[in-house]
Formats: C-alpha cells, sequence, structure tokens
C-alpha cells in the first residue's frame, strides 16, 4: 500500500515547522540578494489567504496565477490552496489571446499577479475577461498608473500575524488530498491548450516520490529558473520547499549565467536546451585562447571523451586515462565547475531528450545530469534517473507508486498517483487517453531496457514516415547536430518525403570566431547563413555526427537559417520544445525547395 499523502498545504506547514529555513525564499533586488525565512513566507501566505477569503473565494474557485518565478508565486500559490481553491497558472510571458482564453476557459474569479508588464497586460485584457472579479497585484511601480486599478498585496499581507496564521492552519487542515488543487494548459505543439487537472495528491506524490533518494542539506539552494507556470519547476520547486532547500527565484531566463556565480546553487532543474547552450559556451570560450591555453582546453575534451566510459558509465579504462582525466580536472574542468558557481551536486534534465553524448560530458566533468521523463498530465515525473539509480541515455526507471507498461506499438502506458484526473470541462478528449483499465496514453514511443531503465524514442505524433515506408525518429537526430559548436539548432523534416532534410540554426559566435581563425572578414547572421564556407562547414558536422545513423535516417539535405527558433513566434513551448508543425508552416518555402528536385533526388547532395 502506498503512503498516505497530504495536501499541499499542508506539507507545506509540516516544512515551515520542521525546517524553519531562515532563508526558505531568496530573489535579486536592487540591494543584490535577499531572503524570506520560512516563517515570514508563512505570514504572508496566511494575510493573502485572509484577503482572498474576504473577497468570495472559496474551495473550487479558480484563480488566475500570472507572473514570473518570484516569491510572490508561491506564496499566492499555498494561500489559494490553503481555501480549497484551484489555482490557474499562466505563463508570465503569455499572449494576449491565450491569457484571455485560458482565464475564460477556467471561468477565474480572480487573478493574481506581480509585477508591470503583467498588471498592464491583465488591464488590457480585463474587458474580455468576464468572470474576473478581482485582481490582486504585486510589485507595481508608482509610475505605471496602474496602482488605482488593482488590489495591493503588500496592502493585504501587511496587518497578517498570529491570529491569521492560526486562521490559515485551521483552513488547510480541512483541505483533502483527493481535492482538485491546479488546472494547467498544456502549451502545447499542436492544437488547442488543454486544461490539465492535478489533484494535491497528484502534485504531493510526486514532489516526494521523484526525490525521495535525495540527500538534501541544511544549506542547499536550488535555482529556479524555469516557468512555475509549468509543471515541471512547479513540483520541482514544491520537493525543494518541502524538504527544506531554499529556492532562488529568477525572474530573467536570461541571466541565468549570471545567477548561477552569485547564488552558487547546488541543484538545479534545467531542460537540453540549457545544456546545449551550456556546451556550446565552454567550447566557444576555449576556442576564443591560443597558444598553449587552446592547446590545453583541446586536450581536456579530448580526455573527457576518452573518460566518459569510466565517469558516465562506471566502466575500466586504462591507468593513463584516469591519470590524464585527474590533471584535466585540476586544470580545466574545475573552471568549468567554477563557472557554474562551484557547488553544483546535481542537475535535472527533462521536458525533452538530452543527448547521449551531451549527458557524458557533463558526468565526466562532474558535473552530474540525471535525466527524467513526465508530462503535464502525471504532474510531471513519471521516471528518473536518481543518485542510488542512474544510466547515462536513459530517462530512469519509473518512480514509487507509477506502473509503467509499452504497448504494443511502442507507446509508453502510465498508471499510478500522479496521473491527471482529466482535462478541464473536455469530456471526450479525456476518454480518448485512458483506456477502460486506467491507463493512461501517453504520446510518446520508448522501450525498457534489460535493467529496467525507461529510453524514449520520440513523440508517437513527431514521427516522421518516409515515402518508402521508413518511421524515423527526429528528436535523436536533433540532438546528434546540436552536439556540434557549430549548431544552435536543428530540426529534421520530410514527413512523407523521399528522404528526410534538416533546417539548421548556426551558432553564429562560434562561427564569427572561426572566420576569425582563417582570416574572414566577420559578417551578419545572413551573411554567414549565405556564405559558401559555412555551408561546407556545416555540411562536414552533419555528415561527421550522423555517420552512426542508419541511411534513411540522415539528412540528405540541409538549409541553413539566420536565425534561432523563437518562443514569440510562437515556435518554442514553454520548456523550448519545438513545436514542429507551427515551425513547418513558417519555413513552408525553404522546405520545398529542398524537394525541389524530387522527381529526381540526389541522396548524398547538400543544398
Amino acid at each position: 500500500m502506498p503512503p498516505t499523502y497530504s495536501a499541499l498545504p499542508t506539507c507545506f506547514l509540516t516544512a515551515v515547522d520542521r525546517f524553519a529555513n531562515p532563508r526558505a525564499q531568496m530573489y535579486r533586488s536592487e540591494k543584490g540578494w535577499e531572503s524570506i525565512s520560512a516563517k515570514e513566507m508563512l505570514r504572508r501566505v496566511a494575510g493573502l489567504s485572509k484577503a482572498l477569503a474576504a473577497l468570495g473565494i472559496r474551495a473550487g474557485d479558480r484563480v488566475g496565477l500570472f507572473a514570473a518565478n518570484c516569491p510572490e508565486w508561491h506564496i499566492a500559490d499555498f494561500a489559494i490552496q490553503g481555501l480549497g481553491g484551484v489555482t490557474v497558472p499562466v505563463y508570465f510571458n503569455e499572449s494576449p489571446d491565450r491569457l484571455v482564453y485560458i482565464l475564460n476557459d477556467a471561468s477565474a474569479k480572480a487573478v493574481f499577479t506581480a509585477r508591470d508588464a503583467q498588471a498592464r497586460k491583465i488591464a488590457e485584457c480585463r474587458p474580455r475577461i468576464p468572470s474576473v472579479e478581482h485582481v490582486i497585484s504585486a510589485g507595481l511601480s508608482e509610475a505605471e498608473g496602474l496602482r488605482d486599478q488593482f488590489l495591493h498585496y503588500e496592502s493585504l499581507i501587511a496587518p497578517a500575524g498570529d491570529a491569521e496564521i492560526a486562521e490559515y492552519r485551521g483552513r488547510a487542515a480541512g483541505v483533502k488530498a483527493d481535492q482538485l488543487a491546479t488546472i494547467i494548459y498544456t502549451s502545447g505543439t499542436t492544437g488547442e491548450p488543454k486544461g490539465v487537472m492535478l489533484t494535491h495528491l497528484n502534485l504531493s506524490s510526486n514532489a516526494t516520490d521523484s526525490l525521495e533518494s535525495y540527500d538534501f542539506r541544511p544549506d542547499d539552494v536550488a535555482l529556479s529558473f524555469l516557468p512555475l507556470a509549468h509543471v515541471y519547476e512547479r513540483t520541482m520547486d514544491y520537493g525543494y520547499l518541502f524538504r527544506g532547500v531554499s529556492v532562488a527565484y529568477l525572474e530573467k531566463m536570461e541571466t541565468v549565467a549570471e545567477a548561477l556565480l552569485e547564488v552558487r546553487p547546488t541543484i538545479t532543474a534545467a531542460v537540453p536546451r540549457f545544456f546545449e547552450k551550456m556546451y556550446a559556451n565552454i567550447v566557444e570560450k576555449g576556442h576564443r585562447e591560443t597558444g598553449l591555453k587552446r592547446s590545453i582546453f583541446d586536450w581536456g575534451l579530448r580526455t573527457a571523451q576518452a573518460a566518459a566510459p569510466w565517469k558516465a558509465y562506471g566502466k575500466p579504462v586504462s591507468p593513463s586515462v584516469k591519470a590524464q582525466w585527474h590533471i584535466a580536472d585540476a586544470i580545466v574542468y574545475s573552471k568549468i565547475r567554477e563557472g557554474v558557481g562551484g557547488r553544483i551536486r546535481t542537475f535535472c534534465s527533462g521536458g525533452a531528450p538530452l543527448a547521449k553524448e551531451l549527458a557524458e560530458f557533463f558526468w565526466t566533468v562532474n558535473l552530474p545530469v540525471y535525466q527524467g521523463y513526465g508530462l503535464t498530465e502525471t504532474s510531471p515525473i513519471v521516471a528518473a534517473n536518481l543518485p542510488v539509480a542512474n544510466r547515462v541515455g536513459t530517462v530512469g526507471r519509473p518512480i514509487p507508486h507509477v506502473d509503467l507498461r509499452i504497448a504494443e506499438d511502442g507507446e509508453i502506458l502510465v498508471k499510478g498517483l500522479c496521473v491527471m484526473t482529466g482535462y478541464y470541462g473536455k469530456p471526450e478528449e479525456t476518454r480518448a487517453v485512458f483506456f477502460a483499465d486506467g491507463y493512461f496514453r501517453t504520446g510518446d514511443i520508448g522501450q525498457i531496457d534489460e535493467q529496467g531503465y525507461l529510453v524514449i524514442t520520440d513523440r508517437k505524433k513527431e514521427l516522421l514516415k518516409t515515402a518508402g515506408g521508413k518511421f524515423v525518429a527526429p528528436a535523436p537526430i536533433e540532438n546528434l547536430l546540436k552536439t556540434s559548436p557549430f549548431i544552435a539548432n536543428a530540426i529534421v523534416v520530410g514527413d512523407t518525403r523521399k528522404f528526410v532534410s534538416a533546417l539548421v540554426v548556426p551558432d553564429f559566435v562560434a562561427l564569427e570566431s572561426e572566420a576569425l581563425k582563417n582570416g574572414l572578414e566577420p559578417s551578419s547572421a545572413g551573411q554567414m547563413a549565405s556564405a559558401e564556407w559555412v555551408r561546407v562547414l556545416l555540411s562536414r558536422e552533419i555528415e561527421r555526427l550522423t555517420a552512426p545513423l542508419a541511411q534513411y535516417e540522415k539528412p540528405k539535405r540541409f538549409a541553413v537559417l539566420d536565425r534561432d527558433f523563437a518562443y514569440a513566434n510562437d515556435e518554442l513551448t514553454y520548456t523550448l520544445k519545438l513545436k514542429r508543425r507551427v515551425i513547418e508552416k513558417h519555413y513552408a518555402d525553404v522546405i520545398e525547395r529542398l524537394y525541389a528536385d524530387v522527381a529526381e533526388p540526389r541522396p548524398q547532395q547538400f543544398v
């Protein structure tokens, strides 16, 4: 029998009483990094929860939460849930139309927002959201002219004290684990967003079970920079807070590199794009060196490759390789670790498959990356590599209280405490993803190896089928291409075509360094994208990296793009996964040109 799991507000209260963390929440201000103690966090939660109750928020009412990662995000979340209310998070940079759709679909009764940009957007959209009766905003500046339009968070929590805390404890005790806690709208790679209904049990069990084997310490700090509107960061942060780990919030993902040095976290959840960019920056910085320093760096990379069987897989290597690794660790890898704060014990990777070669590299330089797998519908973690059981190249074994099986067509099916109750207001869509025996259809293709580790192949809907009937999984190919220091991003195309091709986004910083090294004049991104020497370089990289693949999996042609894919263009999800159908539509003309002479294809020619 599984253990008894509490509702989220009870988990929060237990952590406050047990750990009394003096810096439960950390945030950057004009003064630098400041902190909020667990005791003060509870006071603010209790004050806001009482204010929401006075505004008429009752159990089951939906409340929008529209803010970037900040202390107020979790304060509002626990305040809403302490009433039995349902939190409806909205991505802080969401478009007005999707913001309106989500809040209307959920019939949100109130909205909590933070900072000027989000408050301004709510003000502009409010006439289109008739269900919203109240808006509470935190951190508004005087100059925006918005202060008269909203209730002020700071004023609402100011008078809270022991009476409000006692009142909160009493209300929270009445919230049951099987109650609805949140409705999370999927960003989706295709189609209209759906509201995923997750209970307190779904989330509290997942936050507990997925992190149970981690040895957290009193001085641990987690950097929270993935959007809290997405369930991955949210559940991880619950796990941190419930175990007494300090959470340092970062409102802008663009400042991650700086924050790693300032906060010096010990654990951080990230997505493959983070590790791809991190590796590219390491290589680019090393290649800026000249003379002896450049030679040492290149030797360090070669040594890492030779030592990977030992450091990533625990296999034997020669004494010579071990000796070289120890030297490289002291003079090369230690500097890489210092570049991310010098205290990282754990990187968690989720949201999409991570290239095996990248995982090997980070493990070899003593920056362990534990890959996991899950979906919004599973709260999210289904399987995870852990300190007690890790196998590079997989996404780990199923976490406790999750049953996983593979269907005949390779689809991963899941059953367990973390699986959603359904899609909000969409009974037909809910029935479509569940079998009669309760197993949830993930839509992902995978297999379980001989040691019980799960290996993800690709999304079922994203498999490409060539005109010759061959199925091609694009993600592993794209991950291979992105291990090149000269390729920032890539997407494989070619569904129903005679062969697959690729759209390639170069790493323009690396190309500029390469140009200077070879005596060429640096130029704009557009000029480099069309330069013949760049096409020759990328052609060689693609041929080199895809050499181990089957012939039908190798991109036979490629096009060079002059910009990366962007969330602002609706080409990426919250967790930076490619929206394939959108990208294919945006670059339809480019793709058509790749297949212009399809009647006489030249499989080995790059155009």
